[in-house]
């Protein structure tokens, strides 16, 4: 007999699982979405600090003050930090591209490469000039 029943709720109980899935699917998916948009809003509000900065500071020349990478020697699957300071530039790149930058007095990425690598800065300004500059990450297997 109770057998009987579990059949006659089970396509019952089949919608109800599969509703809870939906659900829960959409909740979680809605959190993601939140929290990458906040994290771009971070990331586009930093930027404009960055620049009232630079702005304030009457940074027109265009130069790299520092570029480095912290430590500059890893083992593989461990972090490192790429940090450069620039002044007077309008965009900032790197190659390898790792993520977007923004013309900054101080900013740092984190970077996990398979070998090691020579990463290379770029900063121009709105008149086409270019400078640039060269750090290299050591990864030991």
């Amino acid at each position: 007999m109770a057998l009987a029943q579990i059949r006659r709720l089970l396509p019952f109980l089949s919608v109800g699982i599969f509703i809870a899935l939906v659900v829960d699917g959409w909740i979680f998916y809605s959190r993601w979405a939140r929290d990458r948009q906040t994290e771009r809003v971070r990331v586009e509000k930093e930027a404009q600090q960055a620049r009232r900065a630079l702005d304030l500071m009457g940074g027109t020349e265009l130069k790299i003050l520092n570029w480095y990478v912290s430590p500059p020697t890893i083992r593989r699957g461990a972090e490192a930090s790429l940090c450069y300071s620039v002044v007077g530039a309008k965009i900032v790149r790197m190659e390898p591209a790792v993520k977007e930058l923004y013309p900054a007095f101080s900013h740092c990425i984190q970077v996990s490469p398979r070998s090691s690598t020579d990463y290379k800065l770029f900063a121009e300004d709105g008149a086409g000039h270019t400078t640039s500059a060269i750090s290299t990450l050591t990864v030991i297997p």
